[in-house]
């Protein structure tokens, strides 16, 4: 009797690559809402390094201080708000398969956002992962 290869594991291998999808989309960017909420701001950056990269490149600072006056920006109960938001998918943008926009209308919470105070962003799908670029 010959002895069979094994089969590789179907359990989780570590870092797997985020589902390129509208619901991994929405799942990152209220990961995002709700890292603003707790001022995480390694949390925030790691899902916002694209887009802070802007402001950095115009000589604003890295992502770490730009989030720090954002921080200050958000009264408490809106980050209060923030710690629990969730986004209505009914009110995403789905431009491609990797471009995906949330504008903030989508976002759900205890309290009102506007464009002003929170704003719409664009996540789009790198390095296996939804990052906000926009």
């Amino acid at each position: 009797m010959s002895a069979l290869p094994e089969k590789p594991s179907a359990g989780p291998t570590g870092d797997l690559p985020a589902p390129r999808t509208a619901e991994g989309a929405i799942q990152r960017y209220e990961q995002y809402l709700h890292a603003l909420g707790r001022e995480d701001i390694d949390k925030v950056c790691k899902v916002a390094g694209p887009a802070a990269q802007k402001p950095q490149d115009q000589g604003l600072g890295p992502c770490t201080s730009t989030y720090a006056i954002v921080f200050q920006m958000i009264s408490p109960a809106q980050k209060k708000a923030l710690q629990t938001a969730t986004v209505d998918p009914q009110r995403i943008a789905v431009r491609t398969p990797g471009k995906i926009e949330m504008p903030v209308e989508a976002v759900r919470a205890s309290a009102a956002f506007s464009e002003s105070d929170l704003g719409s962003y664009t996540l789009e799908y790198l390095k296996n992962d939804w990052y906000i670029t926009d």
